[in-house]
């Protein structure tokens, strides 16, 4: 969760009520922890600051700092510890361990994958789905990172030790981790029970299976995250298995082979977009959404055992290799909207693709990744006439702000020119560059005050309006004016049958074609994919009859898009009316 750079929000004292209610949340949610224990972690009297933040997939998190270092961290309302906490209580929660080599894949994102678990004499720790547990290192007890339960202990034995154990939520050398004074773990002796170091191989003579054989090849799997794409990381196999299948991370690691293993992944890259070209994509898909392309069927087109990782190439970037592929004129790729890109042809005939053959077969179990809504967050942008206003705080004509720094600019404004209103702290008097920013013409030649809301109000519609979004795994796109709805509406054909149009998906990161077959198959109506009148390069979907309410439904339910960003919702027929 915080292997990337997270956003801080807000970073405020907490309050006498909030400290009391933090306790008793820490007593409910750690019942080990005693009275003194929860005192300590808690101090009565000493700073204890509440700093709320956005982590890099818009998680919006809450994290409690003690004595300058996270110590707690609230998601979903749910209460967890952080290493430095745990460094002080290491048997707070029920602890794994695994290898140091792990480590490094976890603190980059990784989840912690059952083969790499090192499985002590007296057996796993007793948890659930879903426990909160702590993942230790060989020959040290200090946790270096908590996560959640995939299974239960008897699920995993049963599994064979095989598949995802735990979802990894914070660890050493991650982002919350370099928040505080960045220590590092202290020594925490293992328990009597816990496996003796093997770094130490005198003294070694335990001979469970799941720790023999040599450390380079440890079974680890992990789940990284790469341009908003889950993908799934391959290590060697065991002894016996790595003569079959030697392959790292989806390359062929053979020190035989003389390509690079950036080569390699070129490779790798070329023939998943030729696969994806030949076997997957049709006619009728165009135009389609190059993120959709790569999610949908580039990634379904990578060979089993191995992983596409756009990074990790030439390339580096996906729009990068399809600038390639055009000037290679195998497709030509359009940006619809602004700051969206789709393939709006393709040259099938072409000698690549009809050479292309395909020798190995396509992972069964892959699916689509699941539609996540952007990020939207309204901004304001400095007009020419309110440059005077801004200029004192290094701001000037284009500058774009958040409301909450608009906020920050005019009352330090009015207290850096003795504006505030001595007889009345709520009100302040407007000096003549306020005057000129916000009041009418007809308002300037009386004195006036204003209070402290109205003022920023009327800042605020001075401004010219601009927005922010940030689709998963993007950077973030600024836009200047507003963002357009999803606009629905409902018109009569010719034949007298109505027809619901929907427009506007592309700005929001939907491909209109995808929608429209889901909505085909839902409303068992035809669709139609056209131009939109009157929008360059935009397209709308039509649907035979009313069908706001499954199109509501689609958008809210399911792609999980705020009611603000959708118009048209209240044309869905009442109950009981026909379509």
């Amino acid at each position: 969760m915080f292997a990337k750079a997270f956003r801080v929000k807000s970073n405020t004292a907490i309050k006498g009520s909030d400290r009391r209610k933090l306790r008793a949340d820490v007593t409910a949610a750690f019942p080990t922890l005693g009275t003194d224990q929860v005192s300590e972690l808690v101090p009565g009297k000493e700073e204890l600051n509440i700093v709320k933040l956005y982590a890099h997939r818009g998680d919006a998190v809450i994290v409690y700092v003690s004595g300058g270092n996270p110590i707690l961290f609230e998601l979903e309302k749910n209460l967890y510890p952080t290493v430095y906490t745990l460094w002080s209580y290491p048997d707070l929660l029920p602890t794994f361990t695994t290898w140091p080599l792990v480590l490094e894949k976890l603190v980059g994102g990784a989840d912690l994958m059952l083969p790499g678990l090192v499985v002590p004499p007296a057996g796993l720790p007793q948890v659930q789905k879903g426990d909160l547990c702590a993942i230790a290192l060989v020959g040290n007890r200090a946790p270096v990172a908590i996560g959640v339960a995939a299974m239960s202990t008897s699920e995993m034995l049963t599994s064979g030790l095989k598949g995802r154990g735990f979802s990894v939520l914070h660890t050493y050398q991650d982002h919350l981790w370099r928040s505080g004074d960045k220590s590092s773990p202290p020594s925490v002796a293992p328990l009597a029970l816990d496996p003796p170091d093997l770094s130490d191989k005198k003294g070694s003579s335990y001979a469970d299976p799941a720790l023999q054989g040599d450390m380079r090849h440890l079974a680890l799997e992990g789940v990284e995250e790469e341009n908003g794409e889950v993908q799934q990381m391959h290590g060697k196999k065991t002894p016996s298995e790595a003569s079959e299948d030697s392959s790292i991370g989806g390359l062929n690691s053979d020190p035989t082979d003389s390509k690079t293993l950036q080569e390699q992944m070129d490779e790798l890259l070329q023939r998943c977009f030729l696969h994806a070209l030949k076997c997957r994509v049709k006619k009728a898909d165009l135009p389609l959404l190059t993120s959709t392309f790569l999610g949908s069927h580039m990634f379904s087109c990578c060979p089993e055992g191995r992983q596409l990782d756009i990074k990790k190439s030439s390339y580096k970037k996906l729009s990068k290799f399809l600038q390639q592929m055009q000037q290679e004129q195998i497709i030509q790729v359009k940006e619809l909207s602004k700051g969206v890109e789709s393939i709006v042809a393709v040259d099938w005939k072409h000698p690549r693709i009809t050479s292309f053959v395909t020798l190995e077969p396509v992972q069964e179990d892959s699916r689509e990744q699941p539609y996540h809504p952007p990020d939207i967050k309204p901004l304001y942008c400095v007009p020419a006439s309110m440059t005077l206003l801004f200029q004192e705080s290094g701001h000037k004509k284009g500058s774009v702000l958040e409301g909450g720094e608009v906020r920050t600019i005019i009352i330090n404004y009015a207290k850096k020119n003795d504006l505030v209103d001595a007889d009345n702290k709520n009100l302040v008097k407007l000096d003549p560059i306020l005057c000129d920013c916000i009041l009418e013409k007809s308002e300037q030649h009386t004195d006036m005050k204003l209070p402290w809301d109205s003022l920023l109000t009327r800042c605020l519609e001075k401004l010219q309006p601009a927005y922010q979004v940030t689709f998963p795994g993007q950077e973030p796109i600024v836009k200047k004016g507003k963002i357009c709805p999803i606009d629905i509406t409902l018109a009569q054909r010719a034949s007298n049958k109505k027809v619901t149009v929907v427009r506007n998906l592309e700005a929001y990161g939907l491909d209109p074609w995808t929608v429209a077959a889901i909505l085909q198959q839902r409303c068992q109506a035809s669709t139609t994919v056209t131009p939109a009148p009157g929008a360059k390069d935009s397209l709308q979907v039509q649907i035979q009859g009313n069908q706001v309410h499954h199109l509501g439904r689609l958008l809210l339910e399911e792609y999980h898009l705020p009611r603000k960003h959708i118009q048209g919702l209240e044309k869905a027929p009442k109950p009981g009316k026909k379509k």
